[in-house]
């Protein structure tokens, strides 16, 4: 049997708040019979009562550092999009985004100080393709449209339609096209830019390679393949040396 535990729950509000009346869904770094922080005890009982509650994470196992980025991969798969508020350059919100970009969800940022560490991660999906959020209208905006929660009803059609009467040569009745489906999510440049940074570290190694030859290798234009380099460099994934020769950290 699969470690993967679903148990009724929903998120809510802490206890001293208004209680919500929707059931929602809610994701666990460890067991979902481990809570934590303790404090909120009183807080997944009443998510216990709603909704959904969803772990990868055995039970009785409590959560570590490294259950969280798969805890927000499955965050992210269950939004139609995710906003990053605030993330610094190496904040883990960047992994999430990234899970989200892969799972074809939208990407929103916050923009920030260009001066402020804080903002660095959402200033940095700004600048690689991310939806500009300044409120609420603008998360909407960006958002695909909501599946109905029902489906809609199907037309009945016969199955065994009355014969024509004799002589008569009316026509079958016409089928109903079948409604239209809402066009998918227009592909971003994020999506774009992460392919050209995998592309890149694929083909580098230990050894150093002249830029050049790497951008003949990619068969990309320079004007793409050189702001990837730079991303990476920054993130301490590849160094370069004298002669701009290239290679893995």
């Amino acid at each position: 049997m699969s470690s993967f535990r679903a148990w009724l729950a929903a998120s809510t509000p802490p206890p001293t708040r208004q209680p919500w009346k929707a059931a929602r869904s809610r994701c666990w770094p460890g067991g979902v019979d481990v809570l934590y922080p303790a404090e909120n005890a009183r807080l997944a009982e009443d998510i216990a009562a709603r909704g959904l509650r969803l772990s990868e994470q055995p039970m009785g196992m409590a959560p570590q550092a490294r259950h969280f980025p798969r805890r927000n991969r499955i965050v992210s798969g269950l939004c139609r999009g995710v906003v990053v508020v605030e993330a610094a350059a190496k904040s883990g919100s960047l992994i999430t985004a990234r899970s989200a970009l892969d799972q074809g969800r939208e990407v929103l940022a916050v923009p920030g100080h260009p001066f402020d560490a804080r903002a660095a991660g959402c200033n940095m999906l700004l600048r690689d393709g991310a939806v500009l959020v300044r409120n609420a209208a603008d998360v909407i905006e960006a958002l695909p449209p909501a599946a109905p929660d029902h489906a809609p009803d199907q037309p009945q059609l016969a199955l065994d339609p009355a014969p024509a009467a004799a002589g008569s040569n009316a026509a079958p009745p016409p089928v109903p096209p079948a409604p239209p489906r809402p066009d998918p999510a227009p592909r971003r440049n994020l999506r774009e830019t992460a392919a050209l940074h995998s592309a890149i570290l694929q083909r580098l190694g230990p050894s150093p390679v002249a830029e050049d030859q790497l951008i003949r290798d990619l068969n990309a234009p320079a004007r793409a393949v050189a702001p990837a380099l730079v991303d990476l460099e920054l993130d301490g994934k590849i160094r370069r040396s004298t002669g701009g020769m290239l290679a893995l950290s």
